[in-house]
């Protein structure tokens, strides 16, 4: 059996703490159609400039999103690497909870091995 290797917690908390806004997750939605401006995302979501910008920057500091400037505007894309990271951490997860027997636990009568 191959060995998985840990990924780091932190960055992956980093990346389902981003995917747990709705505005995120439109965005991300919106993304998939392929690249977009800032003012294209400002007008499909409906949020104000400054708003939107928190949630780009939360979904490019998870490693989720990439952005380019070209002149005096900035574009997004999704970062494929960062959604594949975030799904074979999933993936892994699954694959090693169904390969697990039942734990068999039992209470003593006071309960206190559950306290």
């Amino acid at each position: 059996m191959t060995a998985v290797a840990q990924p780091d917690m932190a960055t992956m908390a980093r990346r389902y703490q981003a995917l747990s806004d709705p505005t995120r997750l439109r965005i991300l939605d919106l993304l998939a159609g392929g690249e977009r401006c800032v003012c294209q995302l400002t007008e499909a979501t409906g949020a104000a400039q400054s708003r939107l910008s928190f949630h780009l920057k939360a979904l490019l500091e998870a490693g989720l999103l990439r952005a380019r400037r070209s002149g005096r505007w900035m574009y997004y894309s999704i970062d494929l690497a960062g959604i594949d990271r975030g799904a074979s951490y999933l993936e892994s997860l699954s694959q090693r909870t169904a390969k697990q027997a039942p734990m068999e636990h039992v209470c003593v009568e006071d309960g206190s091995c559950c306290s």
